[in-house]
């Protein structure tokens, strides 16, 4: 029985938490951005989930647009983006430990003495401000594409390989065509090039 009830805004679903679920889990079985599922669900604590809570699940593009190369990132978090921070860290003089992509204690004792020299709050949580602390641009224009190409807009379970055989062009095609896109990062709502 659930006794939870939350309804949820148009452009989303709802979804039941069950025993082990947590927002990353939940982003990749969904297929959707870790941003976009925080974005849907303003004043869920993603680390207080409870079995039998109501959250919501995007179903298209969220209403405040994702900042592709400013993902927040903390404590616990994988992927490419942590990867890149974890170089952009090493490259300020700041040991993040391997770079994995593993968001573990090596990298955030890191964040937190980045932040630090840099009079930002220490928490450990790498946000906007962090971010444009290392040189990245957060707020970067949405790219136009070059000639010969058109825009697109990422959709949840896009990929750069269903995109080229959906277009009838190559991985390697689209990549040229989007030499500042992280294929492996993609998230709804992005906008990339495809070659024509």
């Amino acid at each position: 029985m659930n006794y939870y009830r939350r309804t949820c805004p148009n452009g989303t679903t709802p979804y039941t938490i069950r025993r082990g679920d947590t927002f990353y889990r939940i982003a990749r079985r969904m297929r959707v951005s870790l941003d976009a599922l925080l974005a849907a669900n303003p004043g869920i604590n993603p680390d207080r989930l409870y079995i039998g809570q109501i959250i919501c699940i995007p179903t298209s593009t969220p209403p405040t647009p994702p900042t592709p190369l400013c993902p927040l990132l903390r404590y616990g978090s994988r992927g490419n983006s942590v990867k890149q921070l974890q170089q952009l860290l090493k490259d300020q003089g700041f040991n993040p430990g391997t770079i994995d992509g593993i968001f573990g204690v090596n990298t955030r004792n890191a964040v937190i003495a980045f932040q630090r020299n840099k009079n930002l709050i220490p928490d450990g949580i790498v946000g906007p401000l962090t971010w444009a602390a290392l040189g990245v641009n957060c707020t970067s224009p949405t790219p136009t594409c070059p000639p010969n190409s058109t825009p697109y807009i990422i959709k949840a379970g896009d990929t750069f390989y269903s995109l080229a055989v959906k277009y009838n062009t190559t991985v390697d095609a689209l990549r040229k065509a989007n030499p500042n896109v992280n294929p492996n990062a993609l998230q709804i709502g992005q906008q990339i090039c495809i070659p024509k």
